[in-house]
């Protein structure tokens, strides 16, 4: 016999807003990507929806705000990653592994919302701009801490793990603009070469 859940009436109420406004988010991205953020207007984004304008004031202030929450979700997806990341029990080795692993799936998953905060960054309200550049300098701040703790373990070869954190950081990001769905690299062998490279740089010395 099946058991019927309920939810309340706020719950779920809570629970559609979020879907409307994903719904929103998707759509207002997906026009960002093709066709640039200042070329895209709302009315276009109604209409993909097949809503009234009126429907996503209901959500969103304005375009900015939309763009501000599609350049803020990688980072913060990215962030939850890395927390479980370095949750996980493990060397230091295994866990930036890890991290690695978890972090570009997110960016292939979540390529168009990468791609439209890396092109549409000079269109964030400065605010906006300053707490995202925040929350990306703090992912690598902790990638920094996890080298460091696996400098001193003796398990990685490097010199500065801040600026190492960086260009971690940066190779990952770079997947976002090159990897293509449809071409002959699957997501699992994109993240392998990730992987393979990371180790270059920070020259594992156990596995």
């Amino acid at each position: 016999m099946a058991v019927r859940t309920t939810r309340k009436p706020k719950e779920l109420k809570v629970e559609i807003a979020a879907y409307k406004r994903r719904l929103i988010l998707e759509e207002a991205c997906h026009l960002f990507f093709n066709q640039g953020y200042t070329s895209t207007t709302l009315d276009q984004v109604s209409e993909r929806l097949n809503v009234t304008k009126p429907f996503i004031y209901s959500y969103y202030r304005n375009k900015g705000e939309i763009l501000s929450e599609i350049c803020q979700r990688g980072i913060t997806l990215a962030l939850d990653a890395q927390a479980e990341a370095l949750a996980a029990k493990g060397t230091p080795t295994a866990r930036l592994k890890l991290l690695v692993e978890r972090t570009a799936r997110i960016i292939i998953e979540n390529q168009e919302f990468i791609v439209v905060y890396q092109r549409e960054e000079k269109n964030l309200a400065p605010a906006d701009a300053r707490r995202i550049r925040d929350l990306r300098h703090r992912y690598d701040q902790k990638v920094a801490h996890l080298l460091e703790e696996g400098k001193k373990a003796g398990e990685f070869d490097i010199t500065d793990p801040a600026m190492t954190a960086v260009w971690i950081g940066g190779l990952l990001s770079w997947i976002s603009l090159w990897y293509n769905p449809e071409g002959q690299r699957t997501p699992s062998e994109v993240i392998r070469h990730a992987l393979d490279t990371v180790e270059r740089i920070v020259r594992f010395k156990v596995h």
